[in-house]
Formats: C-alpha cells, structure tokens, sequence
C-alpha cells in the first residue's frame, strides 16, 4: 500500500494574495486540485493526507475536495508551525498498513505521473528516493559580505525537487530521530540522509516547479498551457492515425 501525503499548509505570505497560493487558480482550477488530480490518477496510491491549515478545513472541503470528486480517500490533517512539522503530522495520519509513502508539495501542480511512479519504484527498491535534476548553472560559494569563495562543480549537484517517497517506517523514523537531536531540514531526504541511510535520485524535470511568488504562477500557466496543446495535439494524432488505419482496411466496393 502507497499513501501520499501532500503538505499544503503554508501561509503564501510572498505570494501577497487575498487567497493562499495553494488555493489561487491556475488554468480554471485551484494549484492544489491540480496538484491532488495527479496522485488521484496514479494507480500506486490508495490513500492521500491533506496537510493544510487547521482553519482551512471547511473552505478546503468546499472549495476542492468537493467539486473535484475525488474518489481516493483524502484525509484533512493540521499542519504545524514549519514543513517539517506539517509532514510530521501528515506520517502519523498514514495507515499502519503502507510500506511506502510519497511526500509532495501542495504547489507543485505540474509533476508528471510517469514521474511520481518511478520515485515510488525507486523508493521500493532502496528506501529513499527523490526526485531531482541536475544542476546547470554556474555555483557559486559565497560569504555574508557577498565576496565569492568558490566555485562549486555542478556535475555533483543536484536540485531536490518533490515528491520524495520513502519506506515508511525509515521516514517516521528519521522524523523522530531529528526531533530529539533538534536538527531541521530543507527537505524530508536530509533528515534521512542525516539519520546515515543512504538515498538515491530519479531525474525529474526542470518544468516541476514550486509556485512561491507570482512569477511562479505565469510561468506555470505558460508550462500548463504548453502541456495541454501538446496532449491535444497527440490526441489528435492517434485519431488521424486510427482513421488512417481504418480506412486502409475497409474492402473495395
């Protein structure tokens, strides 16, 4: 069994918007509904926890899980004063019965399935798993005055992106462990990585991005809306290629 548990619970203070940012509308439809879409059609998760602020329960029931109808169980979980504490709170609403558990961004709403799948394979056959693409950009070491100290090698570095899926019992685990030592992490895999176990990448893409800032979201509407012309264009293709193929076999009269 594969839960999921999609954080949603920030503020969106940068965003400096009426709404949440994970609520603001992209392409007709809230960031988060689409976000939650993706997991919904992902055949490997039976169960997704909805990290969002305690007193966003009802607008959220309203506002996206109803008119979405989703038919994967959702479960409504309070998040805490850091990511780290929200996620925390989302494991210990998983079911006793998961093995493996996927970690996302709420405002991540353009991964891939195919994407979120070989995380989930790469997370069974290792225990940790993220995705991630190689840097490409020059890297740049710097101190507080801005004075650069060095250059980094950036065929060693790797951007961390969502979702992150791990053996269940590894991430509760290197939550608790992280607890006791005070140790805060940028992301789930560091708390792993600090626990020493070891964890592996899968190539993502540069089009996964964290909508944080109104820049953010018309990049996304551009990706999205580059995305969709792109399957209707395919759609189109199989249909012309179905008609073709039809018509080849229909007899002489």
């Amino acid at each position: 069994m594969v839960s999921a548990v999609i954080v949603a619970a920030g503020s969106g203070t940068r965003m400096q918007a009426a709404l949440r940012k994970q609520y603001l509308p992209l392409a007709g439809l809230p960031i988060l509904t689409r976000t939650l879409t993706v997991f919904e059609n992902c055949e490997q998760i039976d169960q997704i926890c909805l990290v969002i602020p305690g007193e966003d329960f009802n607008f959220c029931r309203r506002n996206i899980l109803m008119p979405a109808k989703f038919n994967t169980q959702i479960k409504l979980i309070a998040g805490g004063q850091s990511r780290q504490e929200s996620v925390y709170n989302g494991l210990q609403k998983v079911e006793g019965r998961c093995s493996i558990v996927v970690i996302h961004d709420g405002v991540r709403p353009l991964i891939r399935n195919d994407q979120l799948v070989a995380c989930i394979k790469g997370a069974g056959q290792t225990g940790a798993c993220i995705l991630a693409v190689p840097a490409f950009d020059t890297l740049k070491q710097a101190d507080a005055s801005g004075r650069i100290l060095s250059t980094l090698k950036r065929g060693d570095i790797w951007l961390a992106q969502t979702p992150q899926a791990f053996d269940l019992e590894l991430i509760k685990k290197a939550h608790e462990f992280a607890r006791r030592e005070g140790n805060t992490g940028t992301d789930d895999a560091s708390l792993v990585e600090y626990l020493g176990a070891p964890v592996t990448i899968v190539t993502g893409s540069r089009s996964n991005i964290k909508i944080t800032s109104s820049e953010d979201l018309q990049i996304a509407k551009c990706l999205l809306r580059e995305a969709m012309e792109e399957a209707a264009q395919d759609s189109l293709n199989i249909k012309t290629r179905r008609s073709s193929h039809a018509a080849r076999r229909q007899p002489p009269e």
